[in-house]
């Protein structure tokens, strides 16, 4: 094993190696960080490098190739099991190994002053260019020492703040890196920049309104900022505000035509519309300007079903997933590999490439915290008994406008909000965020029961959210709300609309946990990261629900058997507009047809004649879901 390499493909390759070497895979007697103190596998990476060829040091590791070694050895370990933060105080000493010969000037003298010495007359400019300079070679382990530095020399820098949270976001330290854009805003309240990046983070992080809020901040401060109305148009589109989103998108490639990252926006959002052929092609036309956009060539999977002809794109795929990427963007890919290989009828190798993307996103996501959970529901439980739910109708909506379509993620819910909204007098409205967000604005309220606001206090509550669904709608009879969180709320929206239906998804709970732990979610949905997580999760929202099921009016609910669906498809869907009592209409039975924005995970499986291969599709997975076997006694 040596350092004699050409290209960065090859440093690519070594870092892989090397920790492979330090902690391999499993199943091939790892030694991992969890079982071994960080400082043994520090010794162990110090005498693997000691073996390597002295002859070829670090002055022909330019910075290019030193960050691309650094980003491959850092996310192989997490893959292998080594702990984030053992992973990331090995790959320092990795870097500090590999800067002590190298060139690579002002960089390298950066690194050195991060490092503990006196960077020549504290030449704060020279600093920031070599840690300029970093960040555009994706040397962001070397960028970060360098503006740590910056950071002891005058700690209320703005920039410097900025720049720091910059390099923890491409380090995937997301958590960090926010309370670095909040810093730098904090001391300088104009800052376009580091408001742009809060909005980027926060869409990350799952905290869509507050990504929204930031990014228009930036625009307001810097009408021009680029990047700041390309992220807002990404998270407006995941609002379901796609007319909107489109709008930032036209306007980002009115100015730069090969935008990569508005042109992947306005592919995503065909793709939710159900132009898959023009999302195809949009898709392509962002990786003619940016080849290796991760997300955009795992979008591509997403299009469609894919056949051992697409084994060029597994190829390509492959090759970016290991060229050492963040782990966000490694995890995309994986999820794709894991698709395209499940659609193929390859499943050891799909569960294979699931799990790596899960345990990539678990690295830099926040712990799912089951006693939380557990507490939640408790309470729940406790303030909505039969008595006080009894007790809450005064002052509530006659209206029967809205439809609530409930359950665990990935358990149909997309399916039955697109057969209701294919009748003329129905609309969906998707995923609205109303009830969480309204019901976090009187936290102090909830968490004694809803109950206790006034009467017209619950009135400005229910017209607000019923001039939203207009706002959706228009003049339907009948709007369907399918943000599948709400069924954490249904005693607080029974209490507001005792008129309203709530249909409940009921589907096999491993089919469901899998077919959550397949799917690329938000960062906020930490529970499907792991499978004993999300076996906690289901078997907490079984409670809820069948708590709910106790105290609401007998005819609140019908629940809706995903596996009966499939096989009777008609018989269900009458069952369905009967109970929100709309009249039969046979274009309900030709869902697929409708045209309609679906800005869910299920966009393209929701589009497709009913088909039953999702019935029990666990069972090709049976020797990889120990966790999950447990939650069939939960199916009835």
């Amino acid at each position: 094993m040596i350092f004699n390499w050409l290209d960065a493909s090859k440093a690519v390759e070594f870092g892989i190696a090397l920790a492979d070497q330090l902690a391999p895979p499993a199943g091939s007697d790892p030694l991992k960080g969890g079982e071994t103190k960080p400082q043994a596998l520090v010794e162990a990476l110090g005498e693997i490098l000691a073996r390597a060829d002295h002859g070829v040091r670090a002055t022909d590791l330019n910075l290019y190739k030193r960050a691309k070694l650094a980003n491959s050895f850092k996310w192989r370990l997490i893959e292998n099991g080594v702990a984030r933060a053992t992973a990331d105080e090995l790959t320092q000493s990795l870097v500090l190994n590999l800067s002590v010969n190298g060139a690579d000037q002002p960089a390298n003298d950066a690194v050195v002053g991060a490092q503990g010495n006196q960077p020549p007359a504290n030449n704060v400019k020279q600093l920031l260019a070599g840690g300029y300079k970093c960040m555009e070679q994706g040397a962001y382990t070397e960028a970060l020492g360098i503006f740590q530095r910056l950071l002891k020399i005058d700690p209320h820098h703005a920039v410097t703040l900025n720049n720091l949270g910059a390099a923890l976001s491409k380090l995937s330290q997301y958590q960090e890196a926010e309370k670095y854009f909040r810093a730098a805003i904090k001391e300088r309240p104009d800052f376009a920049d580091a408001y742009s990046n809060l909005g980027t983070v926060s869409r990350w992080r799952g905290n869509f309104d507050e990504s929204e809020k930031s990014l228009r901040t930036a625009l307001k401060l810097n009408p021009s900022h680029l990047d700041a109305r390309t992220n807002l148009g990404t998270t407006l589109a995941l609002l379901n505000r796609l007319r909107e989103a489109k709008g930032y998108f036209n306007k980002v490639l009115k100015a730069q035509p090969r935008n990569a990252d508005a042109l992947f926006g306005m592919g995503q959002i065909a793709s939710m519309e159900g132009r898959f052929d023009e999302s195809e092609k949009t898709l392509k036309r962002a990786l003619q300007f940016s080849p290796k956009m991760p997300a955009a060539w795992a979008a591509l999977s997403g299009l469609r079903k894919m056949t051992h002809a697409d084994e060029a794109w597994l190829r390509s795929v492959e090759e970016i997933a290991a060229g050492g990427i963040p782990a966000m963007e490694t995890a995309t890919l994986h999820f794709a590999m894991g698709k395209y290989h499940d659609d193929v009828g390859q499943f050891a190798q799909a569960f294979k490439h699931y799990r790596n993307a899960n345990e990539l996103l678990k690295s830099i996501a926040d712990d799912y915290d089951r006693v939380a959970r557990t507490t939640f529901v408790d309470d729940q439980i406790r303030l909505h008994s039969p008595e006080k739910v009894a007790a809450a109708r005064a002052g509530a909506s006659a209206s029967m406008k809205p439809v609530f379509v409930v359950g665990m993620m990935r358990s149909g819910t997309s399916l039955t909000e697109q057969i209701i909204a294919s009748h003329p007098m129905a609309a969906g409205a998707g995923e609205l965020e109303y009830w969480n967000t309204a019901l976090r604005d009187r936290e102090a309220a909830v968490g004694q029961g809803l109950f206790l606001l006034d009467e017209p206090a619950k009135k400005s509550v229910a017209e607000t959210y019923l001039r939203t669904l207009d706002h959706v709608s228009g003049t339907a009879l009948r709007v369907v709300d399918k943000a599948v969180i709400n069924s954490d709320h249904l005693g607080v929206i029974h209490a507001l609309f005792p008129n309203a239906r709530i249909i409940y998804m009921k589907r096999d709970p491993i089919d469901t946990c899998l077919s959550c732990y397949f799917q690329n979610f938000s960062l906020a949905h930490s529970f499907t990261l792991d499978l004993s997580d999300i076996a906690h999760y289901y078997q907490e929202h079984h409670r809820m629900m069948s708590h709910w099921r106790t105290v609401l009016p007998q005819g609140s609910i019908l629940d809706v058997p995903y596996e009966e669906l499939l096989a009777d498809q008609e018989g269900w869907t009458r069952k369905i507009l009967d109970f929100i009592e709309l009249e039969w209409d046979a274009r309900c039975l030709d869902f697929h047809k409708t045209e309609r924005p679906i800005v869910t995970a299920s966009f393209w499986q929701a589009r497709q004649k009913i088909y039953k291969a999702s019935a029990q599709r666990w069972r090709n997975y049976e020797k990889f879901v120990g966790p999950l076997l447990g939650l069939t006694k939960l199916h009835s």
